[in-house]
Parts: structure tokens; sequence; C-alpha cells
């Protein structure tokens, strides 16, 4: 099993390029089974969450061609085309080793009548049940039973007629699902307490380009006119706002200055205010976010929450940069209840933080030291690593597979900008 091996102290600097939103693919990439015609995605990060949604469409009998493969390349275009579907059953043994695999439930229903597809695995980082995704579409009309671990889901004859919902809690996931399923709905679909984050957006525009007709992109309040077909599209994954958010601690946990090329300051309002108010400067510019020093940390307070609040995926990395800030930083986790697998490891590495239920209180320090740590989960990793760009001697992550679930070819881009880092193999 490979491992990264992180010599610290080393200041990063110059310029990283980001790569296509892993978040966002994710929810595009089952688009393609909403037409028979082609669907082709430029800027998808090559990661192996990809390849596993990949193989899972190719299952349903989408057919997928791959341009820019090139070694040196980052990012890459994929065409699919869903001529006919000659499945639409989602097989425990793909989508338990990936939590989005559920999103393909609502295309299918949309296009196929009928759907059945795993309970879904993923990170272990809490409780994420789909119940939200089961009502919304009932409330559009679809018959759904829970049967030895499957959701079994039909639409009336005719198709989906549409209907209205609101969620009780914000849900990404349930908001996408829902969506893909009104698109192709017999009447008007109206989501309300939809989730507004910018991958929701981006499949929005996704399916307009589509031939898809929505109403209120980018507010909580979504109405769906359904059609009776979608053509195919071509169209430009979003930046990765979370791994721009990752790299811009790495960069100010080091005290280094680099460009985050191809970063949308615009979706990452909230990491960059928390930054900001950390001591960092951020920098935005036309085409990504310029990083820079200006003296030490500082702690902050933050508490994650739907968008545009600070985004949990953000938490465990804010986290190993406070480790060095001066003073004591509160953390509240109001997402996931079992998101702090990683203070463990960052303590092994000399930080100091406590936890109390969802609340986290990091007592800076004034250094951190290598060690060999265990990943947990994606965004856990992530904060290790970050933590030993800045710690004193060498750090080796272990379980890196969690890392490249999320984070495209992460060692390349960290030795443009000066890490010391290497991916090793395994015993």
């Amino acid at each position: 099993m490979d491992k990264i091996v992180i010599q610290g102290g080393k200041r990063l600097s110059g310029t990283l390029p980001i790569s296509g939103a892993k978040n966002a693919a994710l929810t595009l990439l089952p688009c393609a089974l909403l037409t028979e015609e082609p669907v082709t995605l430029r800027n998808l990060p090559r990661l192996a969450d990809i390849d596993q949604f990949q193989h899972l469409l190719n299952g349903f009998g989408v057919s997928t061609a791959i341009a820019g493969s090139r070694p040196q390349d980052f990012g890459r275009v994929m065409t699919l085309q869903a001529t006919r579907l000659t499945s639409t059953v989602a097989p425990y043994d793909i989508v338990r080793k990936m939590r989005a695999s559920i999103l393909v439930l609502g295309p299918l229903l949309a296009r196929a009548g009928e759907a059945t597809v795993s309970l879904p695995g993923g990170c272990a980082i809490g409780n994420r049940p789909i119940d939200l995704h089961l009502k919304a579409l009932e409330a559009m009309g679809a018959e759904i039973e829970l049967a030895a671990g499957y959701v079994r889901a039909h639409a009336p004859d005719g198709g989906l007629p549409g209907g209205d919902f609101t969620f009780p809690v914000v849900s990404v996931g349930a908001t996408e699902n829902a969506l893909m399923a009104a698109v192709l709905a017999r009447g008007t679909t109206r989501l309300e307490n939809a989730a507004r984050e910018p991958e929701i957006v981006d499949l929005c525009r996704l399916l307009a380009a589509m031939g898809a007709e929505i109403e209120g992109i980018g507010e909580s309040e979504l109405t769906i006119h359904g059609v009776d077909r979608l053509h195919g599209a071509t169209y430009r994954v979003m930046a990765d706002r979370i791994e721009a958010g990752s790299y811009a601690c790495a960069a100010a946990i080091t005290g280094g200055e680099v460009f985050l090329k191809g970063a949308d300051a615009h979706d990452m309002r909230a990491t960059t205010h928390a930054l900001r108010n950390a001591g960092v400067v951020v920098e935005e510019r036309k085409d990504g976010i310029h990083i820079a020093p200006n003296g030490p940390l500082k702690a902050i307070n933050i508490s994650t929450a739907p968008f545009p609040g600070f985004a949990t995926d953000m938490q465990a990395q804010m986290m190993a940069l406070l480790c060095l800030a001066e003073g004591t930083s509160v953390l509240n986790e109001t997402i996931f209840e079992n998101r702090y697998m990683h203070v463990p490891e960052l303590n092994r590495m000399g930080a100091h933080i406590e936890t109390n239920g969802r609340t986290a209180v990091v007592h800076g320090v004034k250094k951190l030291t290598g060690a060999e740590v265990m990943a947990t989960d994606l965004r856990a990793s992530m904060s290790l690593v970050i933590a030993g760009l800045a710690a004193e001697g060498e750090t080796t992550v272990h379980r890196l597979y969690h890392l490249d679930r999320g984070y495209e070819r992460l060692e390349e881009k960290l030795q443009l900008v000066g890490a010391q880092v290497e991916r090793v193999g395994g015993d």
C-alpha cells in the first residue's frame, strides 16, 4: 500500500494548478444517463473516484472515451454516451466503495423509469442517510422500497409526474438527485431549502446546456419544468474549491507564497475569509488566487455550515493550519458527527487539540514534529500532509488511497512549489 513521505520545513513558493472539482465531476458524470446523445466533460480530474464512477456507468451500457491522457497532463476530457441503457442496477461491489454512486438513482429513474441501487459506502465520517433522496423522489411520484440492502425505485407509466418538496435540512446529494430526476418529469417540480453549493450550480448549468428548464439557479428555491428529452453537450468542470483551499493552507502553514492558478475566489469566500482572519494574505486575481504570509498565524473560531458557510470539507485542513497559530482556536463541526478522526494523528505530531463532541479546541504550539501517521478519510489525509509540510523532520502518511480519491497527483503538485515529498510503495 502506497504512502507519502514528507521532509518538513520547506517554504512553498511558485505556481500550483488547481484541478477540476471532484465533487462537481461526480455529479456531472451521471447526467450522461439522461440522454442518448454524447456528453463531453472537460477539465475532469484524474482521481480514483472518477475512475470508479466511470466503471459504474459502463455497467449501465454507457460508452466512455478519454482524451488528454498524456502522463504530464492535469485533467482529462471524457465523452460519455448512453445510446441504450443495458442495465438499471448499481451493484453492491461498486457502490460500497463510493457514496457518490447513489447519484445514479435520479437519472436512471427519470430515463428508464426504474432503478435498483445498493445502499452507499464512502468515508467513515459519520451517518449520512439517504432518506432525503428517497423522500424527494417520492414527492415527485416515485414508488420506492428498501430490500436486501438495495433501493428499488419505480416511476409510474409515462414517467415521474413531478411535485413539490421542502428539504427539512440542506442536503447537497439529495438536491442533486432530485434535480436530475426532475428534468425529464412530465410536470413541474419545486424544491425548497435546496442546497446552493457551487457544485449544485455547476450541475444546473450542465443540465441547462443539455436543454433542461431550471429557474432559481444558485438560490434555495429551484423550479424545474420537465422536458420530453435532453440533448448532448460539452461542458468544463468547475475548479475544485476544496483542493484550492487545501493548498492555500499548505502554503500558509509553511510561510510560503503560492499562486493557485485557476482557483475561483467567488466559490470559496468562506475559506478565504477564514484565511485572512488567520493572518494570511489572500489576493484575488482574474485567473487565480495569490497566497502570501503576513506575520504569525492567528487563532480563529470556525463553525462549518452549508454554502455559503464554511465547508465541512475544509475543516480538517484549517485545523492543521491553526495548530501553529498564536492563541486558541475553537472549531465546531455541525455537518458530520464523526469528523475529528485526524485529531489523534495531529496530536502525535505535537499538536495540542482537545475534542468534546462536535467541538475541537486547538491550542497553538510553537512547532510540529514529523511522525508516522495514519489517514482515516479523504480530508483528514490532507490535514496530515499539511501538518507534515511544516513539521520538523520526516512525516510518513499511510493509507494514501484516501488522498488518491480526491487530490489529483498530489505529490507532483507539491513538488512544483518546492515541497520535498515522495510517494513510496508500502509493505
